[in-house]
């Protein structure tokens, strides 16, 4: 592969830095004491559920999250923290680009009729994909660091 200023590599670990800000970003940008004292963050998703068309929606959301809203909160905002951090600093970076597509997938189809979150979904979970099969922890990376991978 021919590149222009780095390697190949690099501009995979390039993408793969950038994805974990961009999920650095999405944790930063919460209010966190209203997330975790006023419960606003799975109030709202819970709004979107309640109306969404796919009764597998509804009922899965119904199910796991409803019963327990603070803690549901707790593993969406930290989720996204540990996937920026494992992004960026390259650290277990397999399982925090599966991880990372998966809060993408679960996003996409809890609000699969807000046009405006859909492109950021779409655009962050092919990243992790192109990152989790091109191995974008080779370089830049305590995994490579480690040996790990």
């Amino acid at each position: 592969m021919d590149a222009i200023w780095l390697s190949g590599a690099d501009w995979l670990a390039v993408l793969r830095i950038g994805l974990g800000l961009w999920w650095l970003e999405s944790w930063r940008h919460k209010d966190k004491k209203a997330w975790f004292e006023r419960g606003t963050g799975i109030a709202w998703a819970s709004d979107v559920a309640a109306k969404h068309r796919w009764t597998a929606v509804r009922s899965g959301f119904d199910t796991v999250v409803a019963p327990r809203p603070r803690a549901m909160a707790y593993v969406v905002v930290y989720a996204e923290l540990a996937t920026g951090l494992g992004l960026v600093a390259g650290f277990l970076t397999p399982a925090a680009l599966v991880g990372g597509l998966l809060l993408n997938v679960l996003y996409f189809t809890l609000m699969i009729h807000d046009w405006a979150e859909q492109g950021q979904n779409a655009m962050m979970a092919l990243i992790s994909v192109v990152a989790l099969f091109a191995m974008s922890w080779q370089v830049w990376s305590v995994d490579a660091a480690l040996g790990w991978f």
